[in-house]
C-alpha cells in the first residue's frame, strides 16, 4: 500500500517540477544570476502532465485520509495519536503549497520590479521600434524577466514581451542605446535573441 508520505512528496515534486521553468526566472533575478533563467525551460512541454499528476496523486492522499476507516473488532490495538507529517493539517498545508507553486506564473510578475520609461525625449531623439525574435520563453515570468532587463537600459521608451509569440518589441531613442546593446540585454536573461527587425 502507498503511505501518505510517499503521496504527499510525489505531490509536492511534481508540483516544483511543474512551476521549476517559471520561478527559476525569479530565483536568477533575486541571486542576480539571470543567465541561469532559461536552464529549465525544457520542462515547459511536460508542465500540463507535471499539473496533471499533482491533482491526481494529491486527489488519492485525500481520498486516503478523508475515507472511513475500518473498525478493528478486537480491543486488543490501542489507537495511537498519529504524528503530525501523517495529519489532515499537513495534508492541507502540502494542498496550499502545492497550489501556489502550480499558480505561481499567474502572479510571478509581482517579483519584477516595476519598469517605467525613463527615456528623455527631446526634438532631437531618433525613436525607433524594433522586434526581436526571442528563443526560450515559457511563460509569462519570462516576459517579465526580459522586459525589466531591456528597461534597465537608458533610452528604452517602451518594451511589451510576449511568450506566446516569442518576441519583444522595444521602442528606444537610438542615440541612447542600440539594437546590440538591446541584444545584449536579452541574452543576458538566458534566453536567445535571434534576430531583429526594425519596425519604423
Amino acid at each position: 500500500m502507498v503511505t501518505d508520505g510517499k503521496l504527499i512528496g510525489t505531490g509536492l515534486l511534481t508540483a516544483i517540477a511543474a512551476s521549476l521553468c517559471c520561478i527559476t526566472p525569479v530565483l536568477a533575478l533575486i541571486a542576480g544570476t539571470s543567465g541561469l533563467a532559461s536552464t529549465f525551460s525544457w520542462l515547459e512541454p511536460f508542465r500540463p502532465y507535471f499539473i496533471g499528476l499533482t491533482i491526481l496523486v494529491l486527489g488519492f492522499a485525500w481520498y486516503q485520509k478523508l475515507k472511513p476507516q475500518k473498525k478493528i473488532d478486537c480491543k486488543c490495538e490501542t489507537t495511537e495519536k498519529p504524528n503530525f507529517m501523517q495529519t489532515k493539517s499537513f495534508l492541507g498545508i502540502i494542498t496550499i503549497m502545492t497550489a501556489l507553486l502550480l499558480s505561481f506564473p499567474i502572479y510571478a510578475h509581482i517579483f519584477f520590479p516595476k519598469t517605467e520609461s525613463k527615456a528623455i525625449i527631446t526634438q532631437t531623439s531618433k525613436l525607433r521600434k524594433v522586434e526581436f525574435t526571442i528563443k526560450g520563453m515559457t511563460c509569462s515570468g519570462c516576459e517579465h524577466h526580459v522586459k525589466a532587463e531591456i528597461s534597465k537600459l537608458k533610452g528604452i521608451v517602451e518594451v511589451v514581451v510576449s511568450y506566446e509569440k516569442g518576441n519583444a518589441i522595444v521602442k528606444f531613442d537610438n542615440k541612447q542605446t542600440s539594437i546590440i546593446e538591446i541584444e545584449k540585454a536579452i541574452n543576458s536573461t538566458g534566453y536567445k535573441s535571434l534576430k531583429s527587425k526594425i519596425i519604423s
